[in-house]
Parts: structure tokens; sequence; C-alpha cells
């Protein structure tokens, strides 16, 4: 006995029928030309009998005539498209897949963040060329691990193809993180995509022979095809009833079908049909199990918890009543569906749309089945948490309000909890401030059974900073000069922020005169242009120097000083032979005590004293032994300061002069 077995998911899928629907809407009720950009589906029965209803295909908005209505397929265009069509003023039916239509939006964010966008499919497909142009035809394309292997930019945020096998997928993600790229991954794989090819799997693993319908245009149907050669020996692409090896099919009890996302019903009823004529007696039975199935679907009521689909058969401000296929109509109330703003439910949904929700009563007391879409949301939002937890990616969270040790945060439809300490890089006091904030988060634990996650805003802190440290680090080298923040003082120097990192800034390396403190020529909150003495990432220290900034006075002597000239300085150090005067970081000058005054001197420290302001004038200038000789007496009147009696002679001070003494 012959069984014939068609996978799960075979045919259109919602996108695909959407687009057909509303392709066949707009050329009912069309006045003037009407076209479609590009072939609606990759399968050219559908396409031909478009174009009997008058429906012509172009290449681009370019070609249609001014005002004319042309529709989007499926696939989706880039912005330029809409573009141009508003310079055209062209009437658009916008059949974008809404999993496609996503993605265009989550490109376009993440191109204004400055992120480098990388997707992972086909650069000649359709869809392809239309997600790269939302995010100005800059992403990076790739079709396979060696190829992600090449990506040299960092900070990628990665898109698929809707049609991909999950497996190219990640081979990809596994090539970038080898290379240590930092991620955010989004997994725009259509779900009905990973569903068919699925379907198409389990089929292909039980069956002596398989046919996958479709056109060989069609991406989705090709991965059908090449998922079935993996699993069965015998596998047939059929684009058409003439492409059905009946021969084979004579052979064969088990067959099994598939069909891609643009094969119309009525090629796989075709097919089955014919293949019913070889085995009537078996098709009868299968015909009348699917007609028993059929009266039993439609007698049994979904479960609680059941995930359903049905037909939107009407909107309301309020409610929105879904056709089961069922004895009970569902209803999903308002407050069962996610609304942002002023949006209405006549402005999300349409009569005829397909939608999905959650079974919460089979009889909500009115004789209606209860649905969902919020608690539908929540088993999704919880698989994002999990992965965002498996691949320690970011996700975005709003403080709910405080509770005792933390504060209660919500993702989507899923609440979690942020520990006191992980709510930020600083000491928290009252989390009360938070309360409204939206913070970036990483999940650190996850327990889905009991309905807990726990998040962490002070990872994510930490991670960022470490991203700028290590940055900072790549881009600094020795003898850099760099703009720093003195943060704060030691004995020994002052430790200076370059950017997110601490430098050190030793007292010996403030100024090229001798200091006791830093405080004596920095603040806190300076802001100070630094040199980069030396570094060492591995240890984690910088060392950095002021004074370089200003040439070292002794190699510019001669361009500030001469002999004979007049200077003021300070008294900085008295010796029993004279006194040192500062005339400038790191340059200071002797004034014997002979030339202090006209008088003879006994005493210096009768004359002068530390900190004293005085004029003198340079007699020498040593510069190969960098010495200074002053005198004070040289600029002053004689009359002014009579001598005293003489008094016995003192010890002359050494021919050498000794170096000012360590303070």
């Amino acid at each position: 006995m012959k069984e014939i077995i068609r996978a799960n998911h075979s045919g259109f899928c919602f996108g695909v029928r959407e687009a057909i629907e509303k392709a066949e809407k707009a050329a009912v009720r069309r006045q003037g030309p009407i076209y479609s950009c590009g072939s609606l589906i990759h399968n050219s029965r559908v396409t031909d009998s478009l174009a009997r209803k008058g429906i012509q295909v172009i290449e681009s908005p370019r070609e249609a005539e001014p005002g004319a209505t042309v529709i989007i397929r499926s696939h989706g265009e880039g912005k330029a498209f809409y573009e141009i069509a508003e310079e055209r003023q062209l009437r658009l039916v916008d059949a974008t897949c809404p999993f496609v239509a996503r993605i265009h939006d989550l490109v376009r964010t993440a191109r204004e963040k400055g992120q480098t966008v990388v997707i992972v499919g086909d650069e000649n497909h359709p869809e392809v060329r239309g997600i790269n142009g939302w995010c100005g035809n800059s992403a990076i394309i790739v079709d396979s691990a060696s190829s992600a292997y090449k990506i040299e930019e960092d900070d990628l945020f990665v898109v698929a193809q809707t049609t991909i096998q999950r497996g190219l997928f990640d081979e990809v993600l596994e090539a970038l993180r080898q290379k240590g790229k930092r991620l955010s991954i989004n997994n725009t794989i259509c779900s009905a995509t990973s569903n068919r090819q699925k379907s198409c799997m389990e089929t292909a693993k039980i069956v002596e022979l398989m046919l996958v319908l479709g056109d060989r245009k069609s991406s989705n149907t090709k991965k059908l095809y090449d998922i079935s050669k993996k699993y069965c020996n015998n596998v047939y692409f059929i684009e058409n009833i003439e492409d059905l090896p009946l021969k084979e099919v004579e052979k064969c009890n088990r067959i099994g079908i598939a069909a891609g996302a643009s094969t119309p019903e009525c090629l796989i009823k075709e097919v089955i049909a014919n293949m019913s004529e070889i085995t009537l007696e078996n098709n009868e039975i299968n015909s009348m199990d699917a007609l028993m199935d059929e009266i039993e679907k439609s007698l049994r009521l979904p479960r609680g918890g059941e995930i359903v689909t049905g037909k939107v058969h009407q909107v309301t401000d309020k409610e929105i009543i879904v056709n089961l296929g069922c004895k009970k109509d569902g209803i999903i109330p308002l407050d069962e569906i996610t609304v942002e703003g002023d949006q209405k439910l006549t402005d999300l949904y349409q009569e005829g749309d397909e939608i999905q929700a959650k079974v919460v009563k089979t009889d909500d007391g009115d004789g209606s089945i209860l649905l969902s879409k919020k608690k539908l949301e929540v088993g999704e939002h919880w698989d994002e948490i999990n992965q965002a937890l498996e691949d320690k990616s970011n996700i975005e969270v709003k403080v709910v309000r405080p509770v005792n040790g933390g504060v209660i945060a919500a993702y989507k439809e899923v609440s979690g909890f942020i520990p006191l300490s992980q709510l930020s890089d600083r000491y928290v006091e009252n989390a009360e401030e938070f309360v409204g904030q939206v913070l970036t988060v990483k999940v650190s634990r996850v327990d889905q059974r009991r309905g807990k996650a726990v998040f962490s805003h002070k990872m994510y802190l930490n991670e960022e900073k470490n991203k700028r440290i290590a940055e900072i680090w790549e881009g600094l080298s020795v003898d850099d000069v760099v703009e720093g923040t003195v943060m704060r003082f030691t004995d020994y120097g002052a430790f200076v922020d370059i950017g997110g990192i601490d430098g050190l800034l030793h007292i010996s390396e403030i100024s090229w005169g001798k200091l006791k403190h830093p405080q004596e020529v920095l603040s806190i909150g300076d802001k100070i242009r630094v040199k980069v003495l030396s570094m060492s990432a591995e240890k984690g220290k910088i060392s950095l120097g002021l004074k370089q900034n200003q040439p070292e006075p002794w190699s510019v002597i001669n361009d500030k000083y001469e002999v004979g000239q007049i200077v003021k300085g300070k008294v900085v150090q008295i010796k029993e032979y004279g006194a040192f005067v500062e005339l400038e970081p790191g340059l200071d000058g002797l004034v014997h005590i002979s030339e202090v005054a006209h008088k003879r001197v006994g005493n210096i420290a009768d004359e002068l004293s530390v900190g004293q302001e005085v004029s003198a004038k340079i007699l020498e200038i040593d510069q190969d032994r960098r010495r200074i000789s002053l005198s004070i007496k040289e600029t002053l009147d004689e009359s002014d300061q009579p001598l005293q009696a003489e008094e016995p002679a003192v010890e002359e001070a050494p021919t050498e002069e000794p170096e000012a003494d360590e303070e």
C-alpha cells in the first residue's frame, strides 16, 4: 500500500499569501497601469496568472509611469525605492513581509548607532539587497564561515536573510566569536522557514522518495531540496506536473512531499492527484483520513495554554474576533494585546489577517474561546532573555519600582530583578532615582520555570568601561601628548585621568623646579596636557610627564638670559656662603655673600629670607657646569647702604658651588 506524506508547513507562507492577496485586490480596483517591481514571488505559474490580470513586471520604479500603482513584493525594497516612488508620485501597495520589514527597522537603527551591519545570506537575493538599502548599502554580506573570518570590523550587528538555514547562521556566528568580535546577534530567520525546513527534514528521513515542489529560482525551495538530499537518496525537484517521475513513484511505497513558500496550493494538489491515479485505493484512504481529521479538528476545542492560529474575522476598538476553524470563535480583548501610544486595534489588524495567540480559557462565559497575544509574546520574550544569557548579549529593561534589596525591571512582558549592587558601577544608596529609567543590562540568571530573571546594569557598564580602556591602550603610545584631568594627590605625585585610564604624574615630572607637594602647582579637576613617558598594559601602569611640555631651562638659557641682565627671582635657599635665587622652575642662581650688599655681611640671614622676591644682576653664566652667578648689590645704590666698620675676615666660600640641599 502506497502512502503519500505531505510535510507540514508546505506551500504559501503568510507573507507570500498576503502579497498575492494584496496584488489581486489591487488588480481588481486598479485605475491605470499596475506593476510589480520584480516578480512578486518565485513561481512562474503565479506570476503568469497575475500578468493575465494586468500586473506587469518592472525592474525599477523609474520604469513605471508617474502616478501608476506599484506593488512591493514580500522580499521588500531599500530606502531609495521609496524615495524614487515619492518623487514619481507612485501609488504603492506595500506587501513587504512583516518579518522582513522588522529587519529593515533593525539595521536602520543599528547604522544610526554607528554599528557595522552584517547580513548572513545571498548578496544577490532581492531580500538581502532590500535590507542593505536600509543601512546605506554599507552592510557586510557573508554566506559562509570562511567569508565571516575575513571581516576586520568590530562592533557587529548581525541579522539573517529570513530563508537561510539555521546551521549556516550558527557557523557564521561561531566564526565571528572565534575572532573575538563584539556581536549584537539578531536571529531573523523566519519561524515559518525554520518550521518548514524542520518538517521537510523529518519527512525526508522516513520516506523512500522525496518530491520538492516549487520554482527553481526560489531560494527557500532550493534549500528544501538540499535538506532532502541529505536524508533521502531519491529526491526530485518538481517545477510543474511534467517533472513528476511517475515510474519512480510506482516503485516506492512511501513518498514525501515538501513545497516552498512560493509554491501555490494548486500545484501541490495536482501532483498529489496525479500520484493518486497510480494508487487510487490508497488515495481514497488518505482522502478519507484527511476528511476525518478535518471533521475531528472542527469538533475539538483547543486546550488552555495551546498556541493557535486563525483568521481575523472582525476588529473593534475593544477586541479581535478570530475564526479558529472550530465550532467556537476566539476573542482577544484589548488588554491582552500589546499596543503602543495612541495606536488602536484597527490600526494593527484587519479582517482576513492571520494571527497567532495563546488559549487562556476554552469558554470565556459568552461561549467563545479567550485568547491572549501578550501571553504568547511572553514565551517569545523568555526565549529572547535565555538567548541573551547564552550569548552574553545586552537587552534593555525599564525600571518599574523599588523593592527590598533592589528594583523590579521589565523586559517587554517579563519582569526581572536587579539587585541594588548591580544597578550601577558606583555606590547606590537610594534605588528610587532609577525608577522610570531604561537601562541596558546583562542577564545574569534565569529560572523560567519559577518565572525569575536577574539582570545587571553594572556588568554592562563594566564591559563598556573595559572596551573603552582597551581602545585607549590600543591607541596610546610612548611620547604621545594627551589631555587629562587631575583626579587625586599623593605625597609622591598626582593621578591623572586620560580618558578612562589613570596615569601617575610623579612629583619629579611635574616641574623642572623642586616641589614639596603637587598641590603647589596643581589642583583637583585641572585640565592639563601630559606626555606618556612609559606604559605597561600587562601591569596596567602608565607614567606621565608634565614638565616635558616645556623645554628644560638650561637647554634654552642663552635665548632668555645674558651677562649683565637684571632679573627678578625668589630666594629659595640660604647657605653660609650665599643665597640661591630661583629665576624660574629648574633654574637657580647663587648670590655669593659678598654680592648681597655694599656693606660687609656677616650673617646672610640678617639680610635675606626664604621666599623673598629680589632683583639681581647676572655676573656669569657657566652652561657646562650649569651655574649662574648673581649680584644683588649691583642693583642697589651704594649710598643707600653705607659700609659698616670693618670686621674680621671670614672664610671665603668654596670655589665650586655646592648643589642646593634637598628639601
